[in-house]
């Protein structure tokens, strides 16, 4: 069995250092074998890399991008909250995702599949998991999306 860097490699990914929250709050929070992931965004080198509001069924591929990139850095975190073996990981619990959109849009759900097609990519089984994908009028910095995510692992 691969294992999940070497799953990593072979899907062309490279996690990029954890991103530092940008406020008054801590990257993870770990209770029991619960691992906590506050709302990541779709940076790059510390800038988001997609902004604005999502407005019609043609922008659906950005924001799988945009959801791909932030569950990214969700990793990263939880990377480091596994001290840097993801194997550890037993489950992806939940996602949620926040899209940032105009208010007749309604294809949030395509949007996170972005991020959720991913985990299941990386981690199989253990990456299917829950979800909430919402449409919101505004988020920080004004990226696309914003995703939280709650895993399981051993201790």
């Amino acid at each position: 069995m691969a294992t999940i860097n070497q799953v990593l490699s072979q899907l062309g990914l490279v996690l990029p250092p954890a991103p530092k929250p940008v406020a008054s709050y801590v990257p993870y929070v770990q209770t029991g074998n619960l691992v906590v992931i506050s709302g990541q965004l779709p940076s790059r080198s510390g800038q988001v890399a997609f902004t604005g509001k999502v407005i019609s069924r043609a922008d659906i591929e950005l924001g799988q991008q945009a959801a791909r990139l932030a569950v990214i850095n969700a990793l990263a975190v939880l990377q480091d909250a596994c001290g840097g073996n993801l194997d550890r990981v037993q489950r992806i619990v939940r996602l949620g995702i926040f899209v940032q959109c105009v208010d007749t849009f309604d294809q949030q759900p395509a949007i996170a599949n972005g991020a959720s097609d991913l985990l299941v990519q990386i981690f199989g089984d253990k990456g299917r998991h829950a979800r909430a994908a919402v449409g919101v009028n505004a988020l920080p910095l004004n990226a696309l999306v914003e995703i939280e995510m709650l895993a399981e692992i051993t201790v």
